[in-house]
């Protein structure tokens, strides 16, 4: 090799492990170890002395899902960031989603040295609340809390989401069998460029002959529960339904702790960035081609306080488990 291509080599080396040491300066976070094994992909987020403390799954993944895991683990504690659909080797659908997957993750965990397995809270938001929430009941002896951010008392059908496949399925099943749900007509857009999505979910709520079955067995939830919720949440009625979840608790003297969090002035992006007060008012949604709106209830400053002081909660029943 002559001199010229030694010293290019020789640059090319030094601008790389620059690249890596300002990097490494720069760089103050918790940077995630990607898991793909055991059937599940997941964001796995820890600092390197963090050894059996409480971990928090994060169901759903994606950017809350990696924001909360490096807080999380900012704090001491471990998080997991576990998407199930959109992912290379999982559905393209929301729907038929097997609580075996979230299983097979939760006692994967529960193995590693970081990690104190009777210690494992699960945690979502919106429909992953509800998710969140099957799991927990439906694992009692993996799972040792719940946090819920603007939550569902049911379980809902595909048929809820607008891009979901329109013959009707469960959202969710375990061994085989569908998770009990309440059917739902595709949601329909009008003549009006927006569509009120809280009327929609509202009257599911008033399908009483399937929401009895469709009510998700919070009772058998071994650990404590957390529950967030907007007062003017326009999406969904998520107090309301948190209000029943409280309620289905007492009437089975439920033995563990559990917090009904609900905030005026706020909608339902109180699951964003508690570090972000500037979110979007309004949402999209594509029905037959056509662009409706939707709105998400709350102001920028209610949402704000309510994302602060939920985050306090959060680390709060981390830290106390």
């Amino acid at each position: 090799m002559n001199k010229k291509g030694i010293i290019g080599i020789s640059a090319i080396l030094i601008v790389v492990a620059g690249y890596f040491i300002i990097d490494s300066l720069l760089f103050d976070g918790i940077k995630p170890r990607v898991i793909d094994e055991n059937e599940f992909h997941a964001n796995f987020y820890s600092s390197p002395e963090t050894e059996n403390k409480t971990t928090v799954v994060l169901i759903g993944g994606g950017q809350w899902g990696e924001y909360w895991g490096a807080e999380i683990a900012k704090n001491g504690f471990v998080g997991l960031s576990i998407p199930y659909t959109n992912v290379e080797g999982l559905p393209e659908l929301p729907e038929e989603i097997p609580i075996e997957y979230f299983e097979n993750a939760i006692k994967w965990i529960g193995q590693q040295p970081e990690v104190n397995p009777g210690k494992i809270v699960v945690m979502g938001a919106s429909r992953n609340a509800e998710l969140a929430l099957v799991i927990a009941s439906s694992l009692p002896e993996l799972v040792s809390g719940v946090i819920a951010y603007a939550p569902s008392s049911v379980s809902w059908a595909n048929t809820v989401l607008p891009y979901n496949s329109d013959e009707m399925k469960p959202g969710w099943t375990y061994r085989g069998e569908a998770i009990p749900y309440v059917p739902m007509n595709k949601i329909s857009g009008g003549d009006s460029n927006t569509i009120n999505t809280l009327k929609y979910w509202e009257e599911g709520l008033n399908k009483e002959e399937f929401v009895k079955d469709a009510a998700i067995k919070v009772e058998k939830i071994k650990g404590p529960v957390l529950m967030f919720s907007g007062k003017d949440d326009q999406v969904w009625p998520s107090s309301q339904m948190a209000d029943l979840i409280e309620t289905r608790l007492e009437e089975n003297n439920f033995e563990y702790q559990f917090k009904n969090m609900q905030y005026d002035d706020a909608g339902h992006l109180i699951s964003g960035n508690p570090e972000s007060n500037s979110e979007a008012r309004t949402g999209t949604m594509t029905i037959h081609g056509n662009q409706y709106s939707y709105d998400y209830g709350g102001t920028n400053a209610g949402d704000f306080k309510a994302k602060q002081n939920a985050r306090s909660e959060v680390m709060k029943l981390i830290k106390n488990l």
